[in-house]
């Protein structure tokens, strides 16, 4: 049966997800988390946590998936070390340096591969598993079709989203919050830039093709393909940000389709928690044009009504759906929202009501018209039904219960619980009984008033005869074997002495040189006519959605399948889509066959130093790193195309697009596949810092969207630079120094 894995941001929604069937929870502590604004987690309240879920028989996995910098590695370490003493069953990672440490130090502490990892296919999931990770979760645009096959290839359980928000992006390939407003998302502080409304443009005929919430996406439902999914063998729900009822509604729905008990019309319930409308995404083949809601970014509701009229200074809404007083509704007034509480509604007699399936009457200021369709966002009722859901045990487990005992001698219970046996004697002896003994009957009944634990007394052996006992002591003899149990329930791991590795020592030492990454033929073409040392054009293998063809010579990989897929055959060098902004990630890239190693876009000065300095303290020696120092960096790479939405599918060959907001435009790449580069409108440019970018061997040039002219002006700034010569200084009203000289807030 496959694993229900629930989010929650605080021990509310926890509880919430316990007591309505998940079998496993993940979670973030307030370091090192991709949720940096959720509520998150203490060290005590994780403690909590844990004796909470672990009595009830559900794991706990903590998020440490973000990037980590070398100064923090210490701090990494030390809470690795600290959540596998208090026996948390996982960690969800994105780092390597973390990742290695995990695996290294902590067999019994379970490696889970982070989204943000990029896995989406058999190669890279092969990758993973050789070096020691226990389950891969995949990227959600990961098809099902596709995870069949990689689970039929691979044999390493599998993690894969069935509901909640989706990134636009694939996850951990966004850069557009960091870039754009120092706060990253692989840091965990993703601001959400795609929920805001662009312009589409199509610049080469100057025409505006409309704004709209263009990236952003509806949330995610697989509940009508469940049985499909049970391939995967855990199933993850989104939501660490949501409210507890939020998750104690979908866990509930989730489980209830699990185990085949769903009720007629319960899917719906879906719909009254906050939702953007939903789509059955990639991972069900969605069509990319109904994938976003172009329309709104935030909690959509579900139809109930319209506006039908107006007399005597009230609105009348003709409803579909019954309301209650206090329900909040949302009206689509003409593309505007109108967002109110039915703290005050009406009969058509203007009197107070409290309820109503057929109309109602409310007064407003704003000006409605007739049919503006109107939406419940929040439904009291069902608000008050999930939270009387929790706290609850959602099973009871069973205890069998053994009783030893004769006058004047003492008493002696068993109990065995799935596995776990615990016993006590107690310190006086029983009396004879003068009258009536206590008998078998008393004894089930007090035994079996459990309701205030996690048990259900499944089975009484009564070895007791002519005794007396007063109820009051069988009450406090169940309370002991209780409490007992439960200790026994809760053993800690036994403390792992780490062990002193050794590593290869892997060094270079390689004069400067540049690179130069095309994008087009006549792009590749000037970099060619200027001799450029290293070229990459159609040797270059993306993170995402790729096959792996036969190359001569040098490749560059963006992601751990290729890794896995050229290792041995071809001399590798990792792009900076594989986030490297550590030593110990730049050694273990290294260790795998990376003979050079791209830097994350987010890493800036101050932390390549650091990066350089403890690579050579750890190996007396320097890596082999690459650095892009001009270019239009990345903004996201995404499946979905913004093209389609606006009936443009097929034009990105015959036009140019950008999306604009209030601080400036974003190019569109589009890919013949049909997947989609987004570009920052602004370049960067380290041409005049490169004196200071200590120790990397290899200076990048990343071009897009130049033409042939500009390349090479490009090309030939950048060599001047290197050879100390004056050169004419670009527009810098385009240009940034990106995260190069900034701190990420």
């Amino acid at each position: 049966m496959s694993e229900l894995l629930a989010p929650a941001g605080n021990m509310e929604a926890l509880i919430a997800a316990v007591s309505n069937g998940a079998d496993a929870i993940y979670l973030g502590m307030n370091r090192f988390g991709a949720r940096a604004y959720a509520n998150n987690f203490s060290f005590d309240e994780l403690k909590e946590a844990l004796n909470y879920c672990h009595l009830r028989g559900v794991k706990i996995y903590v998020t440490m998936n973000t990037i980590v910098f070398d100064s923090e590695l210490k701090d990494a370490y030390s809470q690795i070390d600290e959540l596998y003493k208090i026996g948390v069953d996982g960690l969800i990672i994105q780092d390597l340096a973390i990742f290695s440490y995990v695996v290294e130090n902590y067999p019994l502490l379970e490696a889970h591969t982070s989204t943000q990892m990029g896995i989406d296919d058999i190669e890279g999931t092969l990758l993973l598993k050789e070096m020691g990770a226990k389950r891969i979760v995949l990227s959600r645009e990961v098809s099902i079709e596709k995870i069949k096959e990689i689970k039929k290839m691979t044999k390493i359980p599998l993690e894969v989203f069935v509901h909640g928000a989706l990134c636009v992006s694939y996850s951990g390939g966004c850069y557009m919050s960091g870039l754009i407003g120092y706060r990253s998302g692989n840091r965990g502080r993703c601001v959400g830039s795609c929920r805001k409304p662009y312009e589409l443009i199509n610049v080469t005929e100057n025409k505006s093709l409309g704004t709209s919430y263009i990236l952003s996406m509806k949330d995610l439902k697989t509940l009508d393909h469940i049985n499909e999914l049970k391939v995967a063998d855990s199933l993850k729900i989104e939501g660490r940000m949501k409210e507890p009822a939020y998750v104690a509604n979908i866990i509930k729905t989730y489980r209830d389709a699990l185990d085949g008990k769903i009720s007629k019309g319960e899917e719906f319930n879906l719909y009254k928690t906050f939702n953007r409308t939903f789509t059955k995404g990639y991972i069900f083949g969605e069509d990319k044009k109904n994938i976003t809601n172009i329309d709104k970014p935030n909690n959509y509701g579900y139809l109930i009504g319209y506006v039908s009229g107006k007399r005597n200074g009230y609105y009348e809404i003709t409803l579909s759906m019954k309301v209650h007083q206090g329900d909040i509704i949302r009206i689509d007034h003409r593309g505007e929202d109108i967002n109110l509480s039915l703290t005050k509604m009406y009969d058509a007699n203007e009197n107070l009501i409290k309820e109503s399936d057929k109309k109602i009457y409310i007064k407003i200021q704003e000006k409605l018209f007739t049919s503006d369709k109107v939406y419940k966002t929040k439904d009291t009722k069902f608000q008050e039904e999930l939270l009387k859901s929790y706290p609850k045990e959602f099973k009871r487990f069973p205890l069998h219960i053994t009783l030893y005992g004769s006058p004047n001698e003492a008493l002696t219970i068993l109990a065995e619980c799935e596995g776990k046996n615990v016993s006590y004697t107690t310190d006086y002896t029983l009396d004879k009984a003068e009258n009536k003994p206590t008998d078998y009957n008393t004894f089930l009944k007090q035994l079996s008033k459990l309701n205030d634990s996690i048990y259900s007394l499944a089975s009484l052996e009564f070895n007791v005869s002519n005794v007396f006992l007063p109820v009051s002591k069988i009450n406090d003899l169940r309370r002991i074997i209780v409490n007992l149990m439960n200790e026994e329930r809760l053993t800690k791991r036994a403390p792992i002495i780490k062990k002193e590795i050794s590593y290869d020592r892997i060094i270079f030492e390689e004069a400067k040189k540049i690179s130069v990454f095309c994008t087009t033929k006549e792009q590749y073409q000037a970099a060619k006519e200027l001799g450029v040392d290293i070229i990459y054009y159609d040797n270059f293998i993306r993170r995402n959605e790729v096959t792996y063809k036969e190359y001569n010579g040098e490749v560059l990989v963006g992601g751990y399948g290729g890794i896995y897929a050229y290792r041995g055959k071809n001399e590798i060098a990792s792009d900076y889509t594989m986030n490297v902004v550590n030593y110990k990630s730049v050694y273990m890239l290294h260790k795998l066959g990376i003979n050079r190693i791209c830097l994350s876009f987010e890493i800036n000065k101050g932390q390549i130093d650091d990066l350089t300095k403890d690579y050579y303290n750890a190996f007396s020696g320097y890596p082999n790193l690459e650095m892009i120092v001009y270019g239009h960096a990345l903004m996201m790479f995404t499946h979905y195309c913004p093209l389609k939405v606006y009936n443009q599918c097929g034009k990105c060959r015959e036009n140019k697009y950008v999306l604009k907001d209030e601080f400036g435009t974003f190019p569109i790449e589009n890919h013949m596949d049909c997947t989609t580069s987004i570009l920052n409108g602004k370049i960067l440019n380290l041409m005049d810092d490169l004196a200071s970018i200590s120790h990397v061997n290899v200076y990048r040039i990343q071009l897009t969207i130049e033409d042939y002219n500009e390349s090479k002006n490009i090309i030939n700034t950048l060599k001047n630079k290197l050879n100390g010569e004056y050169t004419k200084t670009f527009n810098k009203d385009l240009h940034t120094r990106g995260h190069f000289n900034k701190e990420i807030l």
